[in-house]
């Protein structure tokens, strides 16, 4: 096969895991605009809609080692499309569960089996595009990838928050499953094989990545989840009910009121939509530069501006300068943070790297809701929020002292790093 040859079938393949992460990314993100206050007509408990919506991560917590490994024992293509399915499987379980008589246990049920068949896509996604990728251009491929699975994100916020307000939260949670549905079948029939050839049993089902680099990203994996899904996502909806601020449009002579939820799903997505830009960007810019450090820093930076920001609102505006400047933060992080993962990882070590990452990031996403949820109802957002800021700063100390005592620099260029 020719170079160009080989290059347009990793750009298909890359795509193709962009696509399907994209719409399997609605159900995840269905939930958050909805749940909350869904959660007082129902008659579930602040702590239980926090149990609910961290809940998948907790799985995860338990899955994400388990997935990783698999991945390097049989392979990317049956664990990724699996994972897909299940996740499908597990959007519809929330139309059981909003009729049901025991809503909380069946939410519980959909959110735990998200769990699973997302440890198995993050494990699966990111190693595909490691193997596919080279080292000079895989922050850029890193990055389209993580805006795949972040844009997907909130585009479920924007769909749950509303077409629930238009329609019905059932209508939300269907339309969610069937692109799920679709996410499982674009991935059948494109994305390839391309981690092992054959099945190896030698792997230990528990043979985990514990190596600095990846304990190091894992750790600032970590912060951003617990600061952006943890506590971001999971207060802002109720934050704007205790500070009264919804948003009002006006088109073509038609004025459109948003509700609490409906506002809350716009900013979510305004916040994920800037970070599905600056992921694709900041992923390019540090194969640009050479160096994955300075980025990662300066994103970092960008995040902690973010939760100043909303710290002394509150105005609308103010809140969606806020959004746009965590999601930037976050979404600049995540291309050249999974990139320099990879380039310190060996290749046949890959997946169960991504699934010691993942562990980190799901253990920051499910202590946010737990803690922050209760936490703001006892002493206010704006603590919460000031409290967040110092989370990126801490992320960017842990990040350089990790890289330094592995690489003996500050700032190794990428051909430094590359195993």
């Amino acid at each position: 096969m020719s170079d160009s040859s080989s290059k347009s079938t990793s750009r298909s393949v890359v795509y193709a895991v962009v696509a399907s992460t994209f719409f399997v990314g609605f159900g995840g993100g269905v939930v958050f605009p909805i749940l909350p206050n869904l959660g007082e007509v129902l008659g579930i408990s602040a702590f239980m809609v926090g149990v609910i919506l961290s809940a998948n991560r907790w799985t995860r917590l338990v899955a994400n080692g388990p997935a990783g490994v698999l991945v390097d024992r049989i392979g990317t293509r049956k664990p990724f499309v699996a994972g897909l399915a299940i996740e499908g499987l597990a959007t519809f379980g929330y139309v059981i569960a909003i009729e049901s008589a025991v809503p909380e246990l069946w939410f519980v049920v959909a959110r735990v089996t998200w769990g699973i068949g997302s440890a198995l896509v993050f494990a699966t996604a990111y190693t595909i595009t490691a193997d596919v990728s080279e080292a000079s251009s895989r922050g850029t491929s890193m990055g389209i990838v993580r805006a795949g699975i972040t844009f997907g994100f909130p585009a479920g916020m924007v769909l749950g928050g509303i077409v629930s307000e238009v329609y019905s939260n059932v209508a939300a949670f269907v339309l969610a499953a069937s692109f799920a549905g679709l996410a499982s079948v674009i991935a059948f029939f494109i994305v390839p094989e391309t981690h092992v050839e054959s099945a190896d049993s030698s792997i230990s089902p528990w043979d985990f990545e514990t190596t600095l680099p990846a304990l190091t990203v894992g750790l600032v994996n970590f912060g951003l989840y617990f600061a952006y899904i943890g506590v971001l996502f999971s207060t802002l909806v109720l934050y704007l009910e205790v500070e009264s601020l919804t948003l009002s449009l006006e088109f073509a002579g038609y004025g459109i009121d948003y509700g609490e939820q409906g506002t809350s799903g716009l900013l979510m997505a305004v916040s994920a939509l800037s970070g599905a830009v600056f992921t694709i960007s900041g992923g390019k810019i540090s194969d640009a530069v050479g160096a994955r450090i300075p980025v990662l820093l300066a994103f970092l930076a960008t995040s902690c501006a973010g939760f100043v920001v909303l710290t002394v609102a509150p105005s609308l505006g103010a809140v969606i300068v806020a959004c746009a400047l965590i999601g930037a933060g976050q979404g600049g992080v995540g291309g050249p943070l999974t990139a320099l993962l990879a380039d310190l990882t060996p290749e046949e070590r890959m997946g169960r790297a991504m699934g010691t990452n993942n562990i980190f990031g799901d253990v920051g996403g499910g202590l946010g809701p737990l803690i922050s949820l209760p936490f703001a109802k006892a002493v206010g957002y704006d603590v919460l929020y000031a409290l967040s800021a110092i989370v990126p700063l801490l992320a960017g100390v842990v990040l350089v002292a990790g890289i330094y005592s592995y690489t003996g620099s500050l700032s190794p260029t990428v051909e430094e790093s590359v195993i």
